[in-house]
């Protein structure tokens, strides 16, 4: 790549108007006139990749439109055409005042002078550490995303036909021009582009030594906030599960009774014991109430945890909402009363009116489909072995597995049907932010994630009551779906990538950068972070809801997450393009997710605790109704609600010293707003 302001023809006319910004029609990176932003070396950030049949008119339409001023209706970026102005690629980059904007823009957090972390202004853009060292101020990450934030922003600023299309392409005024460009085939991928150097190091201090600690700022500073907090979740919540997992060891090793059910889980056959007395039922209270608390300490120190990740890296104090509406969004064009810009409004009103009305109609219904189902198996179920006892063959026998195959198939196209069918509803939702319609999407596929993944497990508990068969299937869960998920996520895409995908891509020092990005865009697409977070809430769920009836559920949890710790690492380094994340402060909807099982998981271990036979001996012999034994459980039930409350409110979200950094952001930022009244 050639150096910022280096060689090739210039055009010179104003954008969208006939005459041209700064741009280059030949080999080299577009020309920056403000002086500040000048380099002599450009680190390509962004790769995009144009269609097949787009013209080199539209393409040198396209690089003057990226290259030209925001005020003029660019996107004030550095960008090279890759070999010449006829290649299907182009390369992004960003000068120092794009990014700097960017980042008061998106309300980002940098030290200043003084050592502290204080919100970005870019008036004051001076006073700020390493701000003149963009390398050193931004995170590779952020200066990527803001790339992309920058091109999705770009907003047609009259009517005008682009070039080198047909007329039923043309942009109207404030039309989304990316979006446009994408529907009309001129932009057909974008990605951000891997550092072999920094990958490398990355590698080496994550997941190829024996090291345990995780390098979470270097995860940030490469892959964003988001992957960052993932893994710093997987990290603490792993080590979180030593507990639980001690306690589940010694309660099988020193209870008979316990003892002989996990053995009768893992057999599927009885196990016979001359021990049969009280202690057991004790361990197994023990485990329930532990499991109770430990779940909201859990969470409530992550909150702590997240918060000071939160500050560390700058993120508290995002803007989002200020910021200009996602590509997606639509209304009609108007004022925004809060900034001032003329952008598509649509009343908060009508969303909600559309999410009462149609979103929550659709998931319900959906949420039946998965009940059904549930009831359309256990009847076949009933139904195949009446037939087996009936005519004990060969025959009959296979037909005992045509239930579960049926009711995975059914399941697994439901889950395909529902995905699409969620994205539709939030798009039609129309959200303005980002990150509200990714929590909406995130939350509707959760609902039914958590009834596809626990509604058999609760039908065992809640309506047939049958404790031994739920710890059978608990058991068979953890060991078979830990399998699966490794297989899945992480084999089955080595064993693509190293026999199918690597060969097409391989590549030598010698070859010239843009085969190398180019090989990159070849990779799959990173399919993101839903499912990593699932599998870490369905585990959530089975450990806090369910494990009093198996007690070695933290073991397993623990000893699988050991390994999934390096395997997603990898395969977020190796196996998949890298992602764009977005600045974050926490987890989001995940978060609140976590919180929610926390809670149910009280009334599901007071159910199994009644479901005991031991207590229920211990009920008659003690000449308690069924009544009364159901209004202590309620009773207990409750009480231990108040204490996980009393817990929650007695460990703040936030350490002191982050509380303390965050008031005095908020003062400072007040007074630097008073400050710009007086002299303005």
């Amino acid at each position: 790549m050639s150096k910022a302001g280096g060689d090739g023809d210039v055009e010179t006319a104003k954008l969208q108007e006939g005459r041209t910004a700064p741009a280059t029609a030949g080999p080299g990176w577009t020309k920056v006139n403000c002086p500040c932003c000048k380099s002599e070396q450009v680190d390509p950030l962004v790769l995009v990749k144009l269609g097949p049949k787009v013209r080199p008119e539209t393409k040198r339409w396209l690089l003057r439109v990226i290259g030209a001023p925001q005020q003029e209706g660019g996107a004030a970026l550095l960008a090279h055409p890759g070999e010449d102005a006829t290649g299907n690629i182009i390369v992004l980059s960003a000068p120092r005042c794009t990014l700097l904007k960017a980042t008061e823009e998106l309300g980002l957090c940098k030290t200043y002078n003084n050592g502290e972390m204080e919100a970005f202004s870019y008036n004051d853009r001076d006073n700020f550490k390493d701000s003149d060292n963009m390398e050193a101020f931004l995170t590779l990450a952020e200066r990527q995303y803001m790339v992309k934030y920058e091109l999705d922003g770009l907003r047609a600023q009259k009517d005008l036909r682009i070039p080198g299309l047909l007329d039923g392409y043309t942009l109207h005024h404030r039309d989304n021009i990316w979006r446009k460009l994408g529907s009309a085939g001129v932009i057909v991928d974008m990605l951000p582009l891997h550092n072999p150097d920094k990958l490398k190091d990355l590698s080496k201090a994550w997941y190829s030594g024996n090291q345990l600690a995780q390098p979470l700022d270097s995860i940030n500073g490469y892959f964003g906030n988001s992957v960052a907090f993932y893994f710093s979740f997987l990290d603490f919540y792993t080590w979180s599960l030593v507990p639980p997992a001690v306690l589940g060891l010694s309660i099988t090793y020193f209870s008979g009774e316990a003892h002989k059910e996990t053995g009768e889980s893992v057999s599927g056959s009885a196990v016979t014991s001359d021990d049969d007395s009280g202690p057991a039922v004790g361990g197994h209270m023990i485990q329930a109430i532990f499991n109770m608390l430990w779940s909201t300490v859990v969470m409530e120190l992550w909150k702590r945890r997240s918060s000071s990740l939160s500050y560390r890296w700058g993120t508290m104090s995002l803007a989002e909402r200020f910021a200009e509406p996602r590509p997606g969004f639509h209304g009609d064009l108007g004022v925004n009363p809060v900034t001032g810009r003329v952008e598509p409004l649509f009343p908060g009103w009508q969303r909600d009116l559309r999410m009462a009305l149609v979103s929550v109609p659709v998931v319900g219904l959906f949420l039946g489909l998965v009940v059904l189902g549930m009831l359309c198996f256990y009847w076949g179920e009933a139904q195949v072995q009446q037939l087996h006892r009936d005519w004990d063959s060969l025959l009959s026998q296979t037909l005992l597995y045509v239930p579960s195959v049926l009711h995975i198939v059914y399941t697994n196209v439901l889950a395909t049907v529902y995905k699409t069918a969620a994205l539709s509803l939030t798009e039609y939702e129309n959200h303005r932010e980002e990150s509200a319609f990714e929590n909406h999407l995130t939350a509707k596929v959760l609902v039914f994630t958590f009834f596809n993944c626990f509604a058999v497990l609760f039908h065992i508990a809640f309506f047939k009551q049958d404790v031994p068969l739920l710890r059978k299937r608990l058991a068979s869960l953890l060991v078979v779906t830990q399998l699966l998920n490794q297989v899945t996520e992480v084999v089955i895409p080595f064993l693509v990538d190293r026999f199918i995908s690597a060969p097409h891509r391989a590549e030598s020092k010698d070859d010239p950068p843009e085969d190398k990005f180019r090989n990159q865009s070849n990779l799959p697409a990173f399919p993101g972070l839903f499912a990593e977070y699932i599998e870490l809430l369905v585990q959530f769920g089975y450990l806090s809801l369910f494990s009093c009836v198996f007690p070695l559920t933290a073991v397993l949890l623990l000893l699988n997450n050991i390994t999934e710790i390096r395997t997603d690492a990898y395969k977020i380094c190796k196996l998949f393009r890298k992602p764009f994340c977005p600045p974050g402060a926490n987890m989001h909807v995940w978060q609140i997710a976590f919180e929610v099982l926390s809670f149910v998981s009280v009334v599901s271990n007071c159910w199994l605790l009644l479901l005991s036979p031991w207590l229920q001996n211990l009920c008659r012999e003690g000449g308690w109704s069924s009544t009364n034994v159901l209004l202590v459980a309620i009773l207990v039930e409750h009480v231990l609600i108040l204490v996980k409350v009393v817990i929650s409110v007695l460990i703040p979200d936030e350490p002191d010293w982050v509380r303390k950094k965050m008031e005095h952001i908020e003062f400072t930022s007040m007074q630097a707003l008073r400050e710009q009244k007086l002299h303005g």
